[in-house]
């Protein structure tokens, strides 16, 4: 799906969203009433400190002035790798982003992600798995760090770790394989009525704890994470 398709089904009562060099900022009006923050990245764009900043703006200033949830779009290459972006800190603005789009979470703006196209490191991070909970739809391709750059951090070879992708999900990139691991909530379809979709996650959305990695269990993609949080939280509150 295009981004105009995309916006036009989330809300067949309108809409006013700017993408200003790949940057969406905006709001629309939901189907089951009330209005929805748009925020995201397009058209594969990398994600650099002057970007981050001002989502994070957005974000904050969105807070003062309504309520309804945040939509986070993204179809984004990764972080911007250019010099003077990781001489401004750009690891700080991108974690800027993240916890502005949790203390809105926090503070009664339900924070959605909706990955349509790419997105990948740094800027996935930060934007898409920022978000309370993300949704796919078919044809997106992300990945938290793809097999040749993983190849370089184990030093095992591309060939070993696509052999390991096959059994282990959280080794291979792609929208199905981090749906077995919990890192996407749900897979929409692209064939229905996307308001519709979003009315019925609004009515059943989680609370704010983080459930991917129960998620991840439950789908034998991640087996062992959601065990270990509760092993380590349990021994943090021990006296």
């Amino acid at each position: 799906m295009t981004l105009d398709e995309i916006l036009a089904s989330l809300f067949p009562d309108g809409c006013k969203v700017e993408n200003d060099n790949g940057i969406l900022t905006g709001y629309g009006s939901l189907q089951a009433g009330g209005q929805g923050m748009v925020i995201g990245v397009s058209d594969r764009t990398a994600l650099g400190v002057d970007e981050a900043i001002r989502l994070s703006s957005f974000v904050l200033g969105a807070l003062k002035t309504g309520s309804g949830p945040i939509l986070v779009i993204v179809d984004s290459d990764s972080q911007r790798m250019s010099k003077r972006d990781e001489l401004l800190g750009l690891n700080e603005f991108l974690a800027h982003l993240a916890k502005c789009l949790t203390y809105a979470d926090m503070h009664g703006r339900p924070t959605i992600g909706i990955l349509y196209g790419h997105s990948a490191a740094g800027a996935f991070l930060a934007t898409a798995l920022a978000t309370r909970v993300l949704v796919g739809l078919p044809g997106a391709s992300p990945a938290v760090m793809d097999l040749p750059s993983m190849s370089k951090v184990t030093k095992l070879s591309v060939e070993v770790l696509e052999e390991k992708a096959k059994s282990t999900p959280v080794f291979a990139p792609g929208l199905e394989n981090l749906a077995q691991t919990g890192a996407v909530h749900r897979i929409w379809s692209a064939t229905s009525s996307l308001a519709a979709q979003l009315d019925a996650l609004l009515a059943d959305l989680p609370d704010t704890r983080d459930i991917r990695d129960s998620l991840g269990k439950e789908r034998k993609g991640r087996i062992k994470a959601a065990e270990i949080a509760e092993r380590v939280h349990a021994l943090a509150l021990a006296p």
